[in-house]
C-alpha cells in the first residue's frame, strides 16, 4: 500500500511504525474470509483491509477522526484472525492499537460512552472495585430487560453477564512450594477480572505446577496487565501497569512468567513493543516478554503422563488471543488429551465469541451474533464439557449455555487430583 505521510510526521516514530504496517498490506483481500465483523455485516469497513484505509486516512492527516472512522475502528475485536490469514505479515496488531490510542486523545465521544469507558477501565483493572460492581450487578440482574427496553443495550450486557453468586475470595499472594524437588521457579500473573470471577482457575494452576515441582511465586503488588486500557486507546495509563508488573517480575528471579488468561498472554508478550520507546523500561519489558508463557505452552514443555479415560468429551474452544494473538493451537489440546479427555474441535473455531475483553459490553449487538453462532457450532459437536483459556470466552459462552464451561488447567487438575471444577459439580 502506498502512503503519503510527510517527513516532519515520518519523525515520529509511532507514524513511522504504522507507515512500515501499511506499506506491508497488498490490498489481496484474504482477511476479509476471516474477520467475523465482515462476515456478520459484509461491510467492506469492517473488514480489516477497510479499516486498514480508514486508519492510513486518519494517520496521513494527522487530524480528528471522523465519525465514521471510530465506529469502524470500535467494531473491531482485535481477536487477530486477520494476522493468521495475512499472506504478507501485516501486523494489523500494532496498527489498529495506535489508531485507537490516536482516537482516544483526538476524539470526542457522546456523554455517555465516555462515562462507560471510563467505568470499564476504572473498575476492572481494580479486583476489589470490580467486586463490588459485580456484588450491584447481582442485586440488579431482575433490571435487564428494562434496560434493554430503554435502548441500555451495554448495561443490560453486563446484568447478563453477572453471575448468580461469587466464589470466596483469594489472592493467591505469595511463594507456593513445588511437590518434591524444585525444578523451576515461576510468577503468575493472577489476573483482575479472573481473580474475582473464578479465583479457582489459579488455585488449579498453582496445584498442576507445583505437582510438576514448580514454585510458584504470586509477588504482591502486581495488577492487571494493561489489556483493558491497552484496547481502549488509553496507552498511558496501560503503561504505568506494563511498568509496575516488569519491575515486580525481573526482580523476583523467576524462569518464566505464566499466564493463564489468554487476553492478557498476548498483551504481557508485546510489553517489548509497548515500552520500546522508553529507554528506562525497553530492555527489561523485552526479557519479561521473553519468558513470558500461556500455562499451557509451559505446560507442554514438561513430561506428563498420559492419564486414564475420563469418559468426557471436551469441546475446546481456542480464544482467539490464544490461536491467534500467541499461535498456541495444539498444546491445550494434546494436553487435555494425555489427561485422559476425548477432545474435538469446534465448527469454525477460527471466529471469536464476541467476548473480546470488553467488547460484549461495547458492542452488544455484534457480540450477541457472535455468540450465538459460536453456541451452535459447539452444540453440534455434542460435548459434556467446554474447555477454553480464557476467563472472558468463559463468561460470554457460559452465559449463553447450559453445557459446563471450563478453563482447561482445571480440567488438567481434576484428572490429576484436584478438586472437581465448580461448573461441572451441579451438571456431571
Amino acid at each position: 500500500m502506498q502512503t503519503s505521510f510527510t517527513a516532519e510526521q515520518l519523525a515520529d516514530p509511532v507514524i513511522a511504525t504504522a507507515n512500515g504496517i501499511l506499506r506491508k498490506c497488498v490490498h489481496c483481500g484474504f482477511c476479509t474470509a476471516t474477520c467475523p465483523t465482515y462476515t456478520l455485516l459484509g461491510d467492506e469497513l469492517d473488514s480489516p483491509r477497510g479499516r486498514i484505509y480508514l486508519i492510513k486516512g486518519m494517520l496521513e492527516r494527522g487530524e480528528a477522526p471522523t465519525a465514521q472512522t471510530v465506529k469502524h475502528v470500535d467494531r473491531c475485536l482485535s481477536c487477530l484472525s486477520c494476522m493468521t490469514t495475512c499472506p504478507s505479515g501485516v501486523h494489523y496488531m500494532h496498527l489498529v492499537d495506535d489508531a485507537r490510542s490516536h482516537i482516544e486523545k483526538n476524539f470526542k465521544r457522546p456523554f455517555f460512552e465516555r462515562m462507560l469507558r471510563r467505568v470499564l477501565a476504572e473498575v476492572m483493572p481494580d479486583p476489589s472495585r470490580f467486586h463490588g460492581a459485580i456484588r450491584l450487578a447481582m442485586l440488579a440482574k431482575p433490571l435487564e430487560r428494562v434496560f434493554r427496553a430503554f435502548g441500555l443495550k451495554p448495561l443490560a450486557a453486563m446484568l447478563a453477564m453477572a453471575p448468580r453468586s461469587l466464589p470466596a475470595q483469594d489472592d493467591h499472594t505469595g511463594i507456593h512450594p513445588a511437590t518434591g524437588p524444585r525444578r523451576a521457579r515461576v510468577a503468575l500473573l493472577t489476573g483482575c477480572v479472573q481473580s474475582v470471577l473464578q479465583p479457582e482457575i489459579n488455585a488449579a494452576t498453582i496445584r498442576v505446577l507445583n505437582r510438576l515441582g514448580v514454585e510458584v511465586v504470586v509477588p504482591e503488588g502486581q495488577g492487571c496487565c494493561g489489556s483493558i486500557d491497552h484496547h481502549m486507546g488509553r496507552e498511558h495509563e496501560a503503561l504505568i501497569r506494563a511498568r509496575r508488573n516488569i519491575d515486580l517480575w525481573a526482580s523476583d528471579g523467576v524462569d518464566a512468567v505464566i499466564i493463564n488468561t489468554s487476553g492478557c498472554g498476548t498483551v504481557v508478550k508485546d510489553y517489548g513493543h509497548m515500552l520500546r520507546l522508553d529507554p528506562a523500561y525497553a530492555d527489561k519489558a523485552a526479557k519479561v516478554a521473553a519468558k513470558t508463557k500461556d500455562v499451557s505452552e509451559y505446560l507442554s514443555g514438561l513430561d506428563q503422563k498420559q492419564l486414564p479415560p475420563q469418559n468426557l468429551r471436551v469441546a475446546y474452544h481456542s480464544a482467539c488471543s490464544m490461536q491467534h494473538g500467541q499461535k498456541i493451537k495444539l498444546q491445550p489440546k494434546k494436553l487435555l488429551q494425555a489427561a485422559g479427555f476425548e477432545v474435538v474441535d469446534v465448527p469454525e473455531g477460527h471466529l471469536c465469541c464476541g467476548s473480546a475483553g470488553t467488547y460484549n459490553i461495547l458492542q452488544p449487538d455484534i457480540a450477541d451474533q457472535l455468540k450465538a453462532r459460536k453456541l451452535a457450532n459447539i452444540a453440534s459437536t455434542q460435548p459434556d464439557v467446554i474447555a477454553t483459556g480464557n476467563i472472558g470466552c468463559i463468561m460470554q459462552i457460559a452465559s449463553g449455555t447450559g453445557i459446563p464451561v471450563v478453563h482447561t488447567v482445571a480440567l488438567l487438575d481434576w484428572a490429576a487430583g484436584g478438586p472437581r471444577p465448580a461448573a461441572l459439580k451441579a451438571s456431571l
